[in-house]
């Protein structure tokens, strides 16, 4: 609407070439493929009777207000609900998207009649949005209307992550990701809608789950796309949209606009301004650094996990147990330091648990909570009752990161444990890291990289082992550079520049635990 606006003020004292403007927008169609109640359609519609009016008015006068004048406007007016089509899954959902696009063709019908002086309404009603009740994606869009007739392509499809899908909508989504298990529902809209456009002008947006332009998904659904020759040409970054229903919950969403048009300046699918890079995950680090590791997952119940209110009683009713328990850190106890344990029975011989019946206790709830599960993979953890799902340690101090963290942090929470600690699947670990990895990782660099290329829970960042930490690419320093800045941050002292590689001048590291 702002380009046709703008085009609108370039040409309203020019009649001819109004007149030519005029019948452009009354050829414009415009096509919703996951319409709902007609929402986007009916507020297209009605902006584009606004631009409508306005041209009628400079056609007509404002000052002209007999009856004669204004059936010469009725005679004029050129846009209709015609020109707009849409797809809903539900039914009524249907029913009302096309009575919603008559109450506003009436209610436009009105302002037209307040402007120029006379009642007018196109009654009966013999024209209507065509709204068609049927899965988008299985729907050939070409026969609800000719893709050589569209102009626009916009709508909201349905905000579903992978983990969320029914099994008919993961049937949906398969034909457009056959090799991937983790896409978004609303990306097959994208490769759906780029289907239809290719080798047509036909512009698309659509507001998404801010997760298309985050993490993994980036490469999955952006690359291929860009391959055909799909340019972004605009993108609302990511902002927070909710409604007035109880207990609806906000959802964090971004607006992408894309068309097989080029656009200047080139917009990443990350939504900022910069070439068409992509970061694709790796499972193994560009630069030569310890690999990161994911935390141990329990697997257990809760069973072998000692919360921090009962560790004292359960340390007086079974004293032998003190030299298995460790501590135990999730994101939560790490970043908040909360205290919580869990029993640690790697390399424990039978002779010496039949000696702990309390731990026995919990081997044996384990053991059938893991038989009772319907997955076969923990079911087959029964077999191993006294260990976590993994055993992943460190012999020396190691590097701890949480998965998730708050995005009002300038820093993630970044630090160092003690080697006899245990890291939960909410954190990632490097073992034989040392402290010139942690003062890279809490660099300001890293943080910028992290921000642009991580993942979101809602607006948290969700940090990755394969697209952030294994893809950054680390400094080239000397051995002297190394120790000196291993030096200041034991003393917990700022970095002169001098010791700093180049690179990092402007944005020296700083430690934050």
């Amino acid at each position: 609407m702002d380009e046709l606006w703008k085009a609108f003020d370039q040409v309203k004292t020019a009649p001819k070439v109004l007149d030519l403007f005029h019948n452009k927008i009354a050829r414009l169609k415009f096509l919703d493929p996951a319409c709902g109640c007609g929402n986007f359609l009916i507020i297209t519609y009605r902006e584009l009777r606004l631009l409508e009016l306005e041209i009628l008015k400079m056609k007509i006068g404002t000052e002209q207000r007999v009856p004669d004048i204004f059936i010469h406007a009725s005679d004029m007016m050129k846009v209709s609900v015609e020109q707009f089509y849409g797809i809903e899954y539900e039914d009524f959902p249907c029913q009302i998207a096309t009575v919603g696009m008559w109450l506003m063709d009436h209610q436009m019908n009105l302002r037209v009649s307040d402007q120029f002086g006379h009642y007018y309404a196109r009654l009966p009603l013999t024209q209507s949005a065509t709204i068609v009740h049927g899965n988008a994606l299985r729907v050939d869009w070409e026969s609800v209307v000719p893709k050589k007739e569209l102009s626009y392509i916009l709508g909201n499809p349905p905000f579903l992550g992978n983990n969320n899908l029914t099994p008919l909508q993961r049937e949906d989504l398969a034909p457009y990701f056959p090799k991937n298990k983790t896409m978004d529902y609303v990306s097959a809209w994208y490769v759906k809608a780029s289907d239809y456009a290719k080798t047509i002008a036909i512009r698309c947006a659509f507001v998404s789950t801010n997760s298309i332009t985050q993490g993994e998904q980036v490469a999955i659904l952006w690359k291929p796309l860009m391959a055909r020759g799909i340019q972004i040409n605009f993108g609302i970054p990511t902002f927070k949209w909710s409604n007035e229903a109880k207990g609806k919950a906000a959802v964090h969403c971004v607006i992408v606009g894309f068309s097989y048009c080029e656009t200047v300046p080139i917009i990443s699918p990350y939504l900022i301004e910069g070439l068409n890079l992509i970061v694709e995950s790796r499972s193994k680090p560009l630069c030569e650094i310890p690999p990161m590791r994911r935390g141990n997952q329990p697997t257990d119940g809760k069973h072998l996990i000692i919360e921090a209110a009962e560790y004292e009683d359960f340390i007086a009713r079974e004293p032998l147990a003190k030299q298995y328990i460790k501590r135990l850190i999730g994101a939560e106890e790490f970043i908040n330091n909360k205290n919580r344990y869990c029993l640690w029975l790697v390399d424990v011989s039978p002779a010496d648990l039949r000696k702990m019946p309390l731990v026995m206790e919990r081997i044996e709830k384990c053991r059938e909570m893991r038989l009772a599960s319907p997955d076969p993979a923990t079911r087959r953890l029964a077999e191993t009752p006294t260990l976590f799902r993994e055993q992943i340690t460190s012999k020396e101090n190691y590097i701890v990161v949480p998965k998730v963290s708050s995005e009002r942090r300038s820093y993630i929470p970044i630090g160092y444990v003690p080697a006899d600690t245990i890291s939960s699947d909410l954190v990632f670990l490097i073992p034989g890291s040392n402290l010139w990895h942690f003062a890279i990782l809490t660099s300001s660099i890293h943080m910028a990289w992290m921000r642009t290329v991580c993942g979101r829970l809602e607006m948290r960042y969700r940090y990755s082992k394969d697209i952030v930490y294994n893809n950054f690419p680390w400094p080239d320093v000397t051995d002297a550079q190394k120790a000196a800045i291993e030096t200041y941050l034991t003393r917990g002292r700022s970095f002169p520049t001098a010791v700093l590689p180049i690179c990092m001048t402007r944005s020296p590291c700083r430690p934050v635990c």
